[in-house]
Formats: C-alpha cells, structure tokens, sequence
C-alpha cells in the first residue's frame, strides 16, 4: 500500500517527505525531484519567500543506483530561512525574548482555530505548520509517485484557468500543457497568451492595492486506463480520493471533477458521456474521444475521466479553486490574543497570487492518488512485476 507523510514547519530547519509502498526498480533522480520543486516556486505574484529558498531534495533512503529498492524513501529538503529564524524557534528551551509571536489571528488562517484546538497563547506555531510551505514536501513525493507513473505511460499535469474574475478563453489540449511544464520561464502557467495577459492584469491590481486573488488550477491525468477505484465502499471511490487530495491543498475551498458545476445546473441528457463503439479503422467524430485501451467510445468528457468511482479511460480532469491568500500586506481586522482587544490581523511575508504553484502541488496530490490506486489494483513489488500485472490486464481490456 502507498503512503506517505510530511514533517517540518515553514520556517524549522527542513522538511521531511516519507513515501513507502513503492515497488523495486522504479527510476527516481534527485534532478527529476528538484525540477518539479523549482516549478512549485514559480509563477508571477509569488512572495519574497521564493527569493531565499532554492529548494533541493535530497533522498536519504530507499533509492539506490538510481532506483527504488522496495524501502521507504525518505527525503530532506532544507530551509534556507532557517538561519533567520534558528534562534526564535529553537528546538531547545532557548531564549523566550527572541521568540517571534504571532500577536493577532489572520482571518482565513488557521491561526485562531489552531490555538483554540491546542490551547496555544499565540499562533506562532500553528502558523508554522499549517503554512503552504509544507507543500514542498508534498511535491517531493509526488515527483517519486509521477515516475512510478510514468512507467505505466500515465502523466500528470497542470495548467492555470482562472485569477480573479480572468478566465482562460478556449479549450487547451494535453499537448499545450505538456509544453508548458517544460518551460524554463513562468508567468501565470496558462497556456493561451491572451489570457495570461488578462491573468496578469488582476495580480498587478492587487499588487497595487495591497490584496491578493485566487483562482482555479486544472490537473489532467493521461493514458489513465479504466478501472482504477470502485463503487463497491464509500472510501473507495477514486473520485472521492481526489476531491480529498485535492481538498487537503492549504487555500483550496473547492474541487470539481470533469463538468461537475456546470453539470449541476445541466439537464441529464446533456451532461453524460454518450457511448459507442469503433469497429475496425471507422473514423467517426465519436473517435475524437477513443480510449487507446478498448475500442469503446465517448462522445465527450463531462464526466472528467471517473464514472461510478471507477477510472473510465478518458482523461482524469481534477479542478482545484484556490481561495485569496489570507496573509494581506492591507491587514483586516482581528483581535489582540493577550489583551482581547480589536486590532489589525498579523502579516507575515506572503504571496499575493499562488494559483500556479498550487497547481502544481494539485499535480502531486493527483499523481499520489492514482500511483496508489495503480498499486492497489495491479500490486508487484517489482516494477518488472507490475509491468507485467498492467500489460495483462490492458489485454483483457483490448479482448473484452
């Protein structure tokens, strides 16, 4: 079973990503993790935070010679900002005089709950781990999780749709957006120029007036073969795993799958995915959306790759709404911890604008997802075993 875990606080020595449950002989780089944690660093409207940390995985276990051996991975990725912060968080008794309280909860933050929850007089270290810093620990694990993938020819990416009220204008395909995780600049991660632009224009407005702005990010998985999760249980469901994984992303206050939203105001006939079957080299607009593992046809992709709980063949379309960062350089009112009285929220170094990144980290969510159920359903503990299993089982698709 794949699982995995983070440790570390936003501004503590390091993060710790821990993944086990993988198979023997799956190919994993310290490159290959270290690009996918420079692209969670970019994008415009990123905060200073990003111009001290150069973000480095380096795996302590579980790979050798380039390769997994069947133990858990383990991965440290420092913080620079340590050195700024090593004597107001020691993890010794230290000197109370430098530590660094966080004196008035930010609205939309954890501050205010956490410190109710764990009976804390301040919010600093509930500000420390509930940061969006521990992401880079997730994106560390999900880069392992896309190679596992990546051996099954499945990928997962990411693209921007919407900042503020900017909205991306025309349909982007899987190719697009392979190109533009390949890129060694980015702005906004859209794919069309023109609403990039339009992208842009609502992070310089808040910018300007000392706000910030959310957004949607969208990750497709491709080549994703049905019959990936079950109905069978609630928790089961790959459809629930996703909105759960992707839920769990710090900002995130909403997910949909395929056309969930615009399905919801849809009239039945509209919303499903009508289905067909191609016989021979019968080329029919049907074909458009021809799943390369069986001859069975859809007439689109409302459904956003998942019927009944259960991969279906088509692309896997997760979208992630990202809430306005709650750090705001234009504090909103709040009120004193110690003396109860109304005052203005803390501010800490902050984005303004993460809808890239937070795509990007949707990526990893969704890749640990599906790596776990590829595991769960095809098993090995062997990549040369799970090869095996998956080629039998496309097979059987291919013959049913």
């Amino acid at each position: 079973m794949l699982r995995f875990f983070t440790a570390g606080e936003s501004h503590g020595e390091a993060l710790v990503a821990n993944i086990s449950g993988l198979p023997a002989g799956v190919a994993v780089t310290e490159a290959s993790i270290d690009r996918e944690l420079w692209r969670r660093q970019q994008g415009f409207g990123r905060g200073g935070r990003m111009k001290i940390e150069h973000d480095h995985a380096r795996i302590l276990s579980g790979v050798r010679h380039g390769h997994t051996i069947g133990s858990p991975i383990a991965m440290l990725i420092e913080n620079r900002d340590w050195q700024n912060w090593n004597e107001s968080l020691p993890v010794g008794e230290g000197d109370p005089q430098k530590h660094k309280a966080v004196k008035s909860p930010r609205p939309g933050h954890a501050d205010l709950a956490g410190a109710l929850k764990y009976n804390l007089p301040e919010a600093r270290y509930i500000l420390e781990r509930a940061s969006a810093r521990e992401t880079t620990a997730r994106v560390a694990a999900g880069a392992v999780a896309k190679q596992l993938l990546a051996a099954l020819d499945i990928e997962v990416l990411s693209h921007v749709i919407q900042v503020g009220s900017a909205r991306l204008s025309r349909a982007v395909g899987f190719e697009e957006i392979r190109a533009l995780a390949a890129r060694n600049e980015v702005l906004l991660n859209c794919a069309d120029e023109e609403s990039e632009q339009r992208m842009k224009a609502e992070v310089d407005a808040v910018l300007r007036n000392g706000d910030t702005v959310g957004g949607v990010f969208e990750v497709i998985a491709y080549n994703v073969p049905p019959g990936l999760g079950t109905y069978a249980n609630w928790d089961e469901r790959l459809d629930a795993k996703l909105a759960a994984a992707v839920m769990s992303i710090q900002a995130v206050k909403a997910v949909e799958i395929g056309d969930g939203v615009m399905g919801a105001a849809s009239h039945g006939s509209a919303a499903q995915d009508e289905i067909g079957y191609a016989r021979g080299d019968a080329q029919t607009s049907a074909e458009i959306m021809r799943s390369k593992f069986t001859n069975f046809t859809r007439a689109g992709n409302h459904a956003g790759g998942v019927e009944g709980g259960i991969s279906n063949g088509s692309e896997i379309i997760v979208r992630g709404h990202l809430k306005p960062i709650s750090t705001l350089r234009r504090p909103l009112a709040s009120v004193d911890f110690a003396s109860r009285e109304p005052v203005k929220a803390a501010y800490e170094r902050s984005d303004v604008c993460a809808v890239p990144a937070a795509g990007v980290v949707g990526e990893a969510m969704v890749a640990l997802t599906l790596a776990a159920a590829a595991l769960e359903k095809f098993g090995g503990d062997s990549l040369v075993e799970l090869r095996r299993n998956y080629e039998g089982y496309c097979e059987q698709l291919r013959n049913y």
